[in-house]
């Protein structure tokens, strides 16, 4: 390929502004666990959706469910097909997050590590 032919290859996505985006991460046993249940409900047009809200005995506490719906200001990234969206607000509170699922004896269940958490919680459940 050209030189030329690589600038016109390229040139529509540096054309394109950059969509939306947040800085939550995925990992890859967080995603197939999503899919899997997915999979169980048997529907393809819900996505996963994590936020943060009021509550619990440190202020904030996280919200991750799935949702059909596109909100005014989400955000999403896709995951190898596993859309993760995040409203507005709760970007800032949740920027370089990662979303991950443990299965073991101990634990089972979907767990958050948050750079911007101050400290939580005895229970764990809520941040601040």
């Amino acid at each position: 390929m050209t030189d030329q032919q690589v600038s016109e290859v390229a040139a529509p996505e540096a054309a394109t502004p950059d969509a939306a985006t947040h800085g939550v991460t995925l990992t890859a046993t967080a995603a197939d666990k999503v899919r899997r249940l997915l999979d169980q409900e048997g529907r393809d047009d819900l996505r996963l959706r994590v936020a943060v809200q009021p509550g619990g005995c440190s202020g904030l506490i996280y919200q991750l469910y799935f949702d059909e719906r596109m909100l005014d200001g989400d955000v999403v990234r896709d995951f190898d097909g596993v859309e993760v969206v995040v409203d507005r607000m709760s970007v800032p509170y949740l920027d370089g997050s990662t979303v991950d699922f443990e299965d073991t004896i101990q634990k089972q269940g979907f767990t958050m590590d948050n750079p911007n958490a101050g400290g939580s919680c005895a229970c764990g459940d809520s941040f601040h």
